[in-house]
């Protein structure tokens, strides 16, 4: 049966980020299945037959290093993770060379850490060479760079930086296969009657919660982490399709506009390159603080953050740096890039414009953060 929502998904999907999880690759000692790579590269191939530009970020280095290195369980500890990951990578890339060659696909390795999005430089030579890439017709192919990846730089998990690259790219399409069928209602493991859902139009707490806790022995994310990704990728005007990797065919029958899995719709029309970055992928550096008075004037009235609506600066950040705004209960609702450092911030706050010249004379700007340089996340 065709879905007429998923059909208007499909037909936009000029470019389409297929995410992977390990449990999809692997078998349950961690080791590679050779068999569910190959089914995979078909389906990528027959993705790409149809004209579509298709990135594939693939989870599998740490549980292809814990089987060829013939571990007894995933390490727990960072430095023999990161040493999974050396092994493994080269394996798995290998893999998917040799499945991809009767496709005469050629494959790109491109190992990501969060520090690479931070940067908007770094952030616009990722995108460049990713477009590079399409041009001569390889697919790249994504991994967290897991062998130099510390907490600061962390994703977290494949799934977040799938989300990330989605919007990178304004890809309007994002699939997440793992090893469930989609979003169920509640914990089907414990409910009999959990119901599977088809079409989720928000991402909100009531949809989060019925996440749950799981989490796979080889894999790093759960039901959870797979939300957060999906709401990600929403919030900034993009589709996500979840679904299970494990069943034959599966991105087949969704771009035959199936209900496979589970589709969550685009909260809003797309964001611009600019304000995808500074609103959902470089991450803060500090925070402001505001009355509730700023915050309905930011939000709601489209207008700048002026120092008087500053009740406190948190963190040390530099001019130009992106800083979120919170309101007094600590909830972020936007960020934006501060036209202030956080020393010289916290001497205006409070201040009308008045005050502060007749305490520091003149300054620059008015602004704390200008609207132009502001994105409103909630």
């Amino acid at each position: 049966m065709i879905d007429p929502v998923r059909q208007e998904v499909i037909a936009l999907a000029h470019t389409v980020v297929v995410k992977v999880g390990t449990n999809v690759l692997t078998r349950a000692d961690g080791t590679l299945e050779p068999s569910q790579l190959q089914r995979l590269a078909d389906q990528l191939q027959r993705l790409r037959a149809t004209g579509r530009k298709v990135v594939l970020v693939s989870s599998g280095a740490i549980g292809a290093g814990v089987g060829r290195l013939g571990l007894p369980r995933r390490p727990v500890d960072l430095p023999h993770l990161q040493a999974c990951a050396a092994v493994g990578q080269t394996f798995l890339m290998r893999a998917y060379e040799d499945c991809l060659a009767g496709h005469q696909i050629p494959t790109a390795q491109i190992l990501l850490t969060a520090g690479d999005f931070d940067n908007r430089a770094r952030y616009l030579n990722v995108r460049n060479t990713i477009v590079t890439l399409f041009e001569w017709g390889c697919l790249p192919i994504i991994n967290e760079n897991d062998t130099v990846s510390v907490a600061e730089i962390r994703f977290g998990d494949n799934d977040h930086l799938a989300a990330m690259v989605t919007n990178l790219l304004q890809a309007p399409l994002l699939i997440l296969l793992s090893v469930v069928d989609g979003l169920y209602s509640s914990d089907p493991r414990t409910c009999p009657n959990a119901e599977l859902l088809r079409t989720v139009p928000t991402i909100d707490g009531v949809v989060m919660e019925m996440a749950g806790n799981s989490k796979s022995a080889l894999g790093s994310g759960g039901m959870r982490s797979k939300l957060r990704a999906a709401r990600l990728a929403t919030v900034a005007g993009e589709s996500v399709i979840m679904a299970n990797g494990g069943i034959d065919g599966v991105l087949d029958a969704i771009f035959r506009c199936e209900p496979v899995g589970t589709l969550f719709l685009p909260h809003n029309s797309t964001l611009p390159a600019w304000k995808r970055w500074l609103g959902y992928t470089a991450r803060p550096r500090g925070r402001f603080i505001v009355d509730a008075g700023a915050r309905q004037a930011v939000q709601a009235q489209g207008r700048s953050l002026l120092p008087i609506g500053v009740v406190q600066v948190v963190g040390t950040f530099g001019k130009g740096d992106v800083v979120s705004l919170c309101d007094p209960d600590g909830v972020e609702f936007a960020r934006g890039l501060t036209n202030y450092a956080s020393a010289a911030a916290d001497r205006l706050r409070g201040l009308r414009s008045e005050q502060i010249r007749e305490v520091v004379g003149t300054f620059p700007y008015e602004e704390v953060v200008h609207r132009d340089n502001l994105v409103v996340i909630v």
